[in-house]
């Protein structure tokens, strides 16, 4: 191999590892933010994390995270799309710094 295709496998490589990274970083946000709504809700325990689970499962509806403010949006009437979106993004930079601390 000469040394471009070593440069460019090694771009290749930080990349696959940069979306997984983000990948994981956003489903972290997206339990988070299925908690924080769950416990808006008055659910505990293991209804809690079933909610979580389902507002993951809602992001893969569409690309980008509009999907999950539907879904929570619609799931709590007290709270407006700018909150939620807020909130998410908040727990977003949680989620990005637990991922740095345990790699």
């Amino acid at each position: 191999m000469t040394t471009f295709d070593d440069r460019e496998n090694a771009f290749e490589a930080k990349f696959a590892h940069d979306e997984e990274m983000i990948f994981k970083a956003e489903a972290r946000a997206n339990k988070k933010l299925g908690l924080w709504a769950a416990e808006k809700m008055g659910k505990t325990g293991d209804e809690a994390d079933a909610y979580a689970r389902e507002v993951i499962k809602s992001d893969f509806e569409e690309a980008g995270h509009e999907d999950v403010v539907r879904k929570v949006t619609g799931d709590l009437s007290t709270v407006s799309a700018d909150e939620v979106r807020a909130k998410r993004a908040e727990l977003l930079a949680i989620a990005k710094a637990e991922l740095v601390t345990e790699v």
